[in-house]
């Protein structure tokens, strides 16, 4: 993303994650993102959804060392 502003907009905030508009408005309906609205529009600040994937980055991590071996070679994940 050229311009690296601290709150996004949905096209801004999609980009930036890598996922579709729609999929990130599934996310904010479901509450599984950052997110606040000014006026009718999604916002999204950029430190939030860094702190957001930080933290499910490391839930990817935990999940990953409790997996019992024979799960993670199963995986290809070894």
């Amino acid at each position: 993303m050229a311009d690296s502003r601290e709150v996004m907009n949905i096209r801004q905030a999609s980009q930036y994650l890598g996922v579709s508009p729609d999929t990130l408005y599934k996310y904010v309906g479901e509450q599984k993102i950052p997110a606040f609205k000014l006026g009718n529009r999604w916002r999204f600040k950029k430190s939030k959804l860094d702190q957001w994937m930080e933290e499910k980055s490391s839930q990817m991590d935990a999940a990953s060392k409790h997996k019992p071996k024979a799960a993670v070679k199963a995986a290809g994940t070894q």
